[in-house]
């Protein structure tokens, strides 16, 4: 049996980035019924990251790319991230310096964004050791107390 088989019935009204909880600092709301998992590893020659390396990249101003959608990138980021969406990662691709290497993240593990931005690049011949991919995205980052930029001020 398919592993998302076993979630939870998706609500109708989905909350894809955990949200803080009123009155409540330190505590936020995940939804887990959105999405679907998504393989640890995007593609063989691609390294999944963790939070750690994307906090080294952040702090040594190397490429971290939000492949969202920009509605969801305008209401929340990881600050310093760049976005590309992941519709358009591959007409776009001349904004990334091929000689870096990238992270690439999105909503979180059940999100699909960043691994389809990811194989958009590889099919369109990226160099696969200049991509990574951190796979627990906005998930990840809010639930463990992370900042997050607000683009919506």
């Amino acid at each position: 049996m398919d592993i998302n088989e076993k979630r939870a019935t998706k609500r109708e009204d989905m909350q894809m980035v955990p949200q803080p909880v009123k009155g409540e600092p330190g505590l936020v709301q995940v939804d887990t019924t959105w999405g679907k998992i998504q393989a640890m590893q995007v593609d063989e020659n691609v390294r999944t990251v963790d939070e750690i390396e994307v906090n080294q990249f952040l702090e040594t101003n190397q490429q971290v790319i939000d492949g969202r959608t920009a509605d969801f990138y305008n209401k929340s980021t990881i600050p310093g991230a760049k976005n590309i969406p992941h519709n358009e990662i591959t007409q776009r691709m001349g904004e990334l310096d091929r000689n870096q290497p990238a992270i690439f993240f999105c909503n979180g593990p059940q999100c699909p964004q960043s691994p389809t931005a990811i194989r958009n690049l590889l099919e369109a011949g990226y160099p696969p050791d200049k991509i990574l991919y951190y796979r627990g995205g906005m998930h990840d980052w809010v639930t463990l107390g992370l900042p997050v930029e607000d683009k919506k001020q």
